[in-house]
């Protein structure tokens, strides 16, 4: 017996990956590439059970929120029905999963194209400025809403034995949308307190989960899309059972290298923009986790990585995740790399930059029998012990 809340605490209990869906737009997306749902790409359930049987115990669903986006804020059929669908066939593959919303009130999928809000051919990669939607962070209705769909999800899950975390955001990023300020240093000494001061609103969801589930864990990410630096900016609170997350694609330069892949791992690069070359190697990465142990010691804080990784065909892709790996787990934490794509085969031609199953050949759309980072992965998910099926939980107040 054990509290979900155990799960988070005891060391790293839970490694696996993330699955990515969004809403379906016929007029962008077709009735293919996404399918023909309201939510797409598709899984299906030997989709699940692939990922079991290579070791990870833990989904992080990045999914669209039950509310709508617009006014007015009510579920959304569609949208509960798939995550209902989704948590069946995880429970199936005997899989724990954390819910985490990409959208909501007042925020749409678009808030992940920044820059791309003009009008021009679809074709072109472009969005009609309609589709761009971040009133969460103006609109008190919205940000009222946002509290009033965690305490639906909550109450809607709250007897699942498979989901053990609530993730309230992914990627918050008031920052970027209405500031273009990168730099938490400068954010926070104009915007602290304000309705772009997600330390503002994140607690109002975490009291409206309270009304409907004492125990649930509650992930938060930062400001700043999540990122390690913007920890520090995260005011905690006095809730005991809140897990605080980020996602750790740092250096940027390198998780998201566009051909031609010149930067390698370990090797030399410029990893603090003063146009000199730093040493690119695992204490590199260590020292970019480092804000994570003084929040911990001040705060008594846990915490999860529930994004991170290179693109599959970067060079030292292996190395380099098995040692963010290593420096997770000795820190006790939590985590799941992106990204864990369906079989669906039009989506799987197209977008692939983090399937690792796909091998490191970037020309490749297909999965390969073996690779190193295919290795180092399954090498981490075989630490996993525990499943959902051998766990029988308590509520933290029995």
């Amino acid at each position: 017996q054990s509290s979900k809340w155990a799960l988070w605490t005891q060391g790293t209990q839970l490694r696996g990956a993330n699955i990515y869906q969004a809403l379906v737009y016929p007029e962008l997306d077709g009735l293919e590439f996404k399918g023909s749902g309201p939510v797409g790409p598709p899984y299906i359930q030997e989709d699940f059970h692939a990922l079991a049987q290579l070791g990870a115990n833990y989904v992080n669903i990045s999914h669209p929120g039950l509310f709508t986006e617009d006014p007015p804020y009510e579920p959304d059929a569609g949208v509960v029905e798939n995550l209902d669908r989704l948590l069946a066939m995880i429970e199936q593959a005997d899989l724990f999963a954390v819910i985490s919303f990409r959208t909501g009130p007042g925020r749409s999928e678009f808030w992940n194209f920044l820059g791309e809000d003009r009008v021009s051919d679809p074709i072109g990669g472009w969005f009609h400025p309609n589709l761009f939607n971040h009133n969460v962070w103006t609109d008190p209705n919205a940000q009222t809403a946002w509290a009033d769909m965690w305490r639906y999800t909550a109450d809607r899950y709250q007897g699942s034995r498979v989901v053990v975390g609530l993730d309230l955001m992914v990627e918050p990023n008031a920052n970027d949308v209405f500031f273009e300020t990168y730099e938490p240093e400068e954010f926070y000494p104009e915007h602290a307190e304000t309705s772009y001061d997600w330390n503002v609103l994140y607690p109002t969801i975490v009291t409206a989960i309270r009304t409907v589930d004492a125990d649930i864990p509650i992930l938060v990410q930062p400001l700043g899309y999540g990122a390690v630096a913007w920890l520090p900016f995260l005011q905690p609170v006095s809730d005991a059972n809140v897990v605080y997350t980020i996602h750790q694609y740092e250096p940027h330069d390198y998780t998201h290298q566009d051909p031609p892949l010149t930067q390698t791992y370990p090797a030399t690069m410029d990893l603090d923009d003063d146009g000199q070359p730093d040493p690119f190697n695992r204490d590199a990465l260590d020292d970019i986790l480092s804000p994570v142990d003084p929040f911990v010691l001040d705060h008594g804080a846990t915490i999860a990585s529930n994004e991170y990784g290179p693109r599959r065909y970067e060079p030292g892709a292996a190395r380099f995740m098995a040692d963010q790996m290593d420096l997770f787990e000795q820190r006790g934490i939590n985590h799941a790399l992106w990204n864990w794509d369906p079989s669906w085969e039009h989506w799987a031609i197209e977008v692939d930059e983090f399937n690792f199953r796909h091998g490191p050949d970037i020309n490749n759309r297909a999965d390969v029998a073996t690779s190193d980072l295919i290795g180092v992965i399954i090498e981490n998910w075989s630490l996993n012990v525990l499943r959902p099926s051998g766990v029988t939980f308590i509520n933290a107040d029995n």
